[in-house]
C-alpha cells in the first residue's frame, strides 16, 4: 500500500505539472519486474476532456497505449500523426519525443490505458521543449 501511495504522489507531482489542465492521469498499478532488475511495469489511464491535449514530452520508457473510449491523435518525432479509435493501440519507445497527444474530438471525451516499462527511479514524463 505504501508503494501505491508513493506512486500516486510521484505521478501527481510530476505528471500534472507537465500536462495541460484538461488531461487527467489515474495510476492503477505499479509492480517490480522480477526478471528485469531495476525495472518496473506501471499501468495508468489518461482522460482527455473534449479538445484536451498534452504538451510536447518524452517518457524515457517503453509505453504501450490502448484506446478505451473516443479517439486520440498521437505523433512521435519522425513519424506522421495517427488517429486511434477505441480498440486501437500505439507504441512510444524510450527515445521517442511525443509531439502530439490529444483528443481528436472537441465535443466528446477520450480515454486510453498506458502501460509503462521503465527504470524504477525514473519519473513518468520529461519535458521535451
Amino acid at each position: 500500500m505504501r508503494k501505491f501511495v508513493t506512486l500516486l504522489a510521484i505521478v501527481a507531482s510530476l505528471w500534472t505539472h507537465s500536462l495541460h489542465a484538461e488531461t487527467r492521469v489515474t495510476p492503477l498499478l505499479t509492480h517490480d519486474l522480477q526478471d528485469v532488475p531495476g525495472k518496473e511495469g506501471s499501468l495508468l489511464t489518461v482522460d482527455y476532456a473534449p479538445g484536451g491535449s498534452d504538451p510536447i514530452h518524452r517518457h524515457n520508457a517503453s509505453v504501450f497505449v490502448y484506446v478505451l473510449k473516443g479517439s486520440v491523435i498521437m505523433q512521435v518525432r519522425g513519424h506522421p500523426p495517427v488517429i486511434l479509435k477505441e480498440g486501437q493501440s500505439f507504441f512510444e519507445g524510450p527515445d521517442d519525443v511525443h509531439l502530439i497527444g490529444r483528443n481528436a474530438s472537441s465535443t466528446e471525451p477520450a480515454r486510453f490505458l498506458a502501460f509503462f516499462v521503465k527504470d524504477k527511479a525514473a519519473p513518468f514524463v520529461f519535458s521535451a521543449n
